[in-house]
């Protein structure tokens, strides 16, 4: 008798499943499993937040020297491409940082959901920081702001192919903050997906694929504590290039 194996697509853990179906004048405001781990995302780095002000000793222990080093990364991020400018924008590139942390580390936990994965996510939260930039450079410079799309010293025979140039350049921008982390998290979370359905396949085989079935799993945990190291790095190259185009426009050639 012949056992039928099951093997689900690795897109599968993508899929947005409505959890509370709510509907408001026409427009679908459901809770899904996104929102219901975005919601757990923000509520963890409120905690690490309030956490990070209690009982802290002059001699830290393991949590506190953890709580000091992020927060001390983060605010190297911002001293050294905002410098002093970069003080009042600190908070809300520290909640950045570890709502962004958070979102990719509770992705990495089994049957649970990955908000960064989904295109639409990463976009929309890199458009209204875009969006932000610029109020934020038009509010400091004036109609001065719109001399980042001219550098100084251009021959006046190229400058609307420059202008035009630096205009999609900068619009570009957008896409590539949101494409990075996006791309990122879906191809490491589907590479771990097809790993993971090799080595049961080989399990449930018998014979000598289920002995063998070891070496994909070995190959698995290993990609796991990749999947892990790039669950931060993307957090942080993320902050990171927010710092950077916030400096663009505060600080213009």
């Amino acid at each position: 008798m012949q056992t039928l194996l099951l093997i689900h697509s690795p897109l599968e853990q993508f899929e947005i499943v409505t959890l509370i179906p709510i509907s408001f004048l026409n427009f679908n405001i459901s809770v899904t499993n996104s929102t219901l781990f975005m919601s757990i995302a923000v509520f963890v780095s409120l905690t690490w937040i309030n956490l990070s002000f209690y009982k802290n000793l002059l001699l830290p222990s393991y949590w506190q020297l953890l709580k000091e080093n992020f927060y001390e990364l983060t605010a190297n991020i911002v001293k050294d491409n905002l410098g002093s400018k970069g003080e009042v924008y600190f908070p809300f590139i520290f909640a950045l940082h570890l709502f962004l942390l958070f979102c990719n580390l509770i992705g990495m936990i089994p049957y649970s959901f990955t908000v960064t994965s989904h295109i639409v996510f990463t976009f929309s939260l890199a458009l209204f920081i875009f969006i932000g930039i610029n109020i934020i450079g038009l509010k400091t410079h004036g109609l001065l702001f719109f001399s980042l799309f001219l550098p100084r010293g251009v021959p006046l025979i190229i400058v609307p192919l420059l202008i035009t140039i630096e205009f999609l350049s900068y619009i570009v921008k957008v896409f590539t903050l949101s494409i990075r982390l996006f791309a990122n998290m879906t191809s490491g979370h589907t590479l771990l997906k097809i790993i993971a359905g090799f080595s049961w396949t080989m399990l449930n085989a018998g014979g000598l694929l289920a002995i063998f079935h070891v070496v994909p799993l070995v190959l698995l945990l290993a990609l796991i504590g990749l999947e892990l190291a790039i669950a931060g790095l993307q957090a942080y190259v993320f902050t990171l290039l927010t710092c950077i185009y916030l400096n663009d426009v505060l600080n213009l050639h």
